[in-house]
C-alpha cells in the first residue's frame, strides 16, 4: 500500500528508513471511504485518530516511529502541527519533542516533507534562527 500512497517510482526515496520500520507502517495502513472516494489511511501515534495517509505523512508516521522506538522518546512529549512563534507570526513544526520539564518549550523540531521533496529548507531554517539566532548549517 506504501507503494500506491508514494507511487512506486518515490518508494526507493523512503531509504533513510529501514525495511521493518517501513514493515511496521504497511501493517498499520488500512482503506476506508470516504465523500470523494476510498483513501488510506492510519492511527496516528500520536493523535490516536484515524488520518488520510499522504506521502507527507507517511514520512511522519515513520519518523515519530523511530523517535519512540529508537530515542526512546515518550509519546506523551511528542506533538504534532506545534505552534512556533516568530515575534508577531506563529508557524506549525510537524513534529515537536517537547522539553520534559516544559511541555511548552520545543526541545527537537522535526519538519518532514514527503520523499523526494526539495522544498522545506527555508521553512527549517526558519526554525532554527529561532533557537540559535541565525547560525545554522543544513546538510544535503
Amino acid at each position: 500500500m506504501i507503494e500506491q500512497i508514494l507511487g512506486k517510482s518515490n518508494t526507493h526515496s523512503l531509504k533513510l528508513f529501514s525495511k521493518d520500520e517501513v514493515d511496521w507502517l504497511e501493517k498499520r495502513v488500512f482503506q476506508r471511504q470516504t465523500k470523494k472516494g476510498k483513501e488510506y489511511a492510519v492511527k496516528c501515534i500520536v493523535r490516536e485518530k484515524d488520518i488520510k495517509l499522504t506521502p507527507e505523512e507517511v514520512v511522519r508516521q515513520l519518523y515519530t516511529h523511530r523517535l519512540i522506538e529508537e530515542y526512546g522518546y515518550p509519546i506523551s512529549r511528542l506533538a504534532f502541527e506545534f505552534p512556533v512563534f516568530f515575534g508577531r507570526e506563529t508557524k506549525r513544526a510537524d513534529i515537536v519533542v517537547r522539553d520534559k520539564d516544559d511541555l511548552n518549550v520545543p526541545y527537537i523540531i522535526v519538519e518532514t516533507k514527503k520523499p523526494n521533496a526539495k522544498d522545506g529548507r527555508e521553512q527549517l531554517k526558519s526554525f532554527t534562527s529561532i533557537v540559535y539566532g541565525n547560525h545554522f548549517t543544513t546538510r544535503e
